[in-house]
C-alpha cells in the first residue's frame, strides 16, 4: 500500500510545485524575464541568481525539479517576508535591483529550463 500512496503524494507535490511556479512565472517571471532581456544588468543579475540558486542546490544530487524550485522560492519567500520584505503593488520596477525579486526571476528561469515532461 505504501506504494500506492507514495505515487499519489508525489503526484500531489508535482502538482502543486506546478502550480506555485506558474503563479511565480505570472507574478514575477513574464514581466521580469521580458527586461532582462532588454537590461545586460537585470540580466547578468539573474545569471548570478541563478548560480546561486545551483550552488546551494547542490548538496542535493537529484537533478533540479519543479518541487525542489518550488520549495525553494516559497523558502525565499517565506524568510524574506520574516525579514519585513513585501511584494511590490502594481507594475515590478526592475530597475531597482531588488535581492528577493531578482531571485525569485532567477528561480522562474531555471523552472523554464527544465523538461516539460516532469
Amino acid at each position: 500500500m505504501n506504494g500506492l500512496f507514495s505515487g499519489a503524494a508525489a503526484r500531489a507535490a508535482l502538482r502543486s510545485a506546478t502550480a506555485c511556479l506558474a503563479e511565480l512565472m505570472s507574478s514575477v517571471g513574464v514581466t521580469g524575464l521580458a527586461a532582462a532581456a532588454h537590461s545586460p544588468g537585470l540580466l547578468a543579475a539573474v545569471d548570478q541568481h541563478m548560480a546561486g540558486i545551483r550552488d546551494s542546490l547542490s548538496t542535493d544530487v537529484r537533478p533540479l525539479t519543479p518541487v525542489i524550485l518550488a520549495a525553494y522560492a516559497e523558502g525565499v519567500r517565506d524568510a524574506a517576508f520574516k525579514h519585513g520584505w513585501r511584494a511590490p503593488e502594481g507594475p515590478i520596477d526592475w530597475s531597482a535591483n531588488d535581492w528577493v525579486l531578482n531571485r525569485l526571476l532567477a528561480v522562474c528561469s531555471l523552472a523554464r529550463e527544465l523538461p516539460q515532461s516532469r
